[in-house]
């Protein structure tokens, strides 16, 4: 069993709400059935801070940018697919690019690329990665050498990998979310998440981390979703996956590093510092979402998990940061979905320059030959959300 089909196959179940994703080993502790803050007063209040989605259409830039890129052939150990597509930006006005797993190596001319080393070809396939883009270029960063690239934030055995989540500046150090997760025997199945970390980036040396820190793990929640800086504290989103369905949480800490005291909000509205109080705020959202400031309220993007394997990317919104979240709005439907090939993980990129609020989503297939057969399938897709 090779590291693409035990580590990308599976990935692509697990985020997208299918029933038959085999539980986790460890057992969270019994959560309020309740959401947090639910008071009818709290709900209206966030209609009036919600933005009316206008529409959305392809973001033409960003399209062409990753289009390009994926199928130039001028280096063999770059970017021709990947998935997790979170931004950040940097000291300097560059934007940082985080990828979870990814195709590093050359595209043939019938659009198709060869298997991965581990079946034969010539394909690299890193579990993370990152891309710069400086004035309308990008270019590829990994670890290791063009020979033998490997991934920025590396496993600590054959074991156990990073996927990757939000990021967050603090002050000019890059703070990257990344979730670990572990085979525990053969099978395809049996693989599990085992817990959250932050990796530190200096800006100008992105190919490996600074330092690694535990973040907190243990209770079942992937804090890695989204974040977002807002009135002195940095806000964390994180994700209760039982497969279906999935639950939103929330913490937060003050200042602008992931490495201070956290609070989780609590089923009253009220905040704590010990994350077994942390709340289940909703359910419906994605593995990776995101919450941004849009004038002068906050809005959700997802992918509706209250569906299995929906094509539907839609928006709640809440005057805090916190929420509630209220409003559901239709977005996008994505026109990829049909037969083995599936969406996932909308998110939004507020940095990111565009018409409108800039979403990203992935695409992927339950058929791994589909990868090899037309590398479009394994790439983002951009759009520009307006609002009125």
């Amino acid at each position: 069993m090779t590291r693409f089909r035990s580590a990308l196959a599976p990935l692509a179940i697990a985020l997208t709400g299918l029933t038959a994703v085999p539980q986790p080993v460890w057992a969270a502790p019994p959560r309020p059935a309740h959401s947090a803050a639910p008071q009818e007063r709290q709900a209206t209040a966030a209609s009036e801070c919600a933005p009316t989605v206008a529409g959305a259409s392809t973001n033409a830039r960003l399209t062409r940018l990753f289009t390009a890129y994926g199928n130039d052939n001028s280096r063999l150990d770059d970017w021709t697919g990947a998935d997790g597509t979170y931004s950040l930006k940097l000291p300097g006005g560059k934007d940082l690019w985080i990828f979870s797993d990814t195709f590093l190596g050359q595209v043939d001319p019938d659009g198709s690329r060869p298997p991965v080393v581990e079946e034969g070809g010539t394909t690299v396939f890193l579990n993370n990665t990152f891309a710069v883009e400086r004035d309308g270029r990008l270019s590829t960063i990994h670890d290791g050498t063009p020979e033998k690239p490997t991934a920025v934030m590396p496993p600590r055995d054959e074991d156990h990998w990073f996927w990757a989540g939000d990021a967050t500046l603090a002050g000019e150090i890059v703070e990257v979310t990344y979730q670990e997760y572990e085979r525990f025997g053969e099978g395809a199945w049996d693989w599990r998440w085992h817990r959250n970390v932050v990796a530190r980036f200096a800006p100008g040396r992105l190919d490996e981390p600074i330092s690694v820190h535990d973040l907190p793990s243990g209770h079942g929640v992937s804090w890695a979703s989204a974040t977002l800086k807002d009135g002195g504290y940095t806000y964390v989103y994180g994700v209760e996956d039982l497969g279906s369905p999935k639950y939103m949480h929330v913490a937060r800490v003050k200042g602008q590093s992931l490495l201070g005291h956290w609070e989780y909000l609590k089923a009253d509205g009220t905040w704590s510092p010990d994350e077994a109080d942390s709340a289940r705020v909703m359910s419906g959202v994605a593995n990776e979402y995101s919450v941004s400031k849009v004038g002068s309220g906050y809005v959700l993007i997802t992918h509706d998990t209250t569906e299995e394997l929906s094509p539907t990317i839609v928006a709640y919104s809440s005057c805090s940061p916190s929420g509630p979240f209220t409003g559901k709005q239709h977005v996008y439907t994505t026109p990829e979905t049909k037969g083995d090939v599936f969406t996932y993980n909308a998110h939004a990129h507020p940095d990111v320059k565009g018409n409108g609020l800039v979403i990203s989503y992935n695409v992927n297939s339950f058929v791994n030959t589909d990868h090899y057969r037309d590398v479009t399938i394994y790439r983002p897709r951009f759009l520009d959300v307006t609002f009125e």
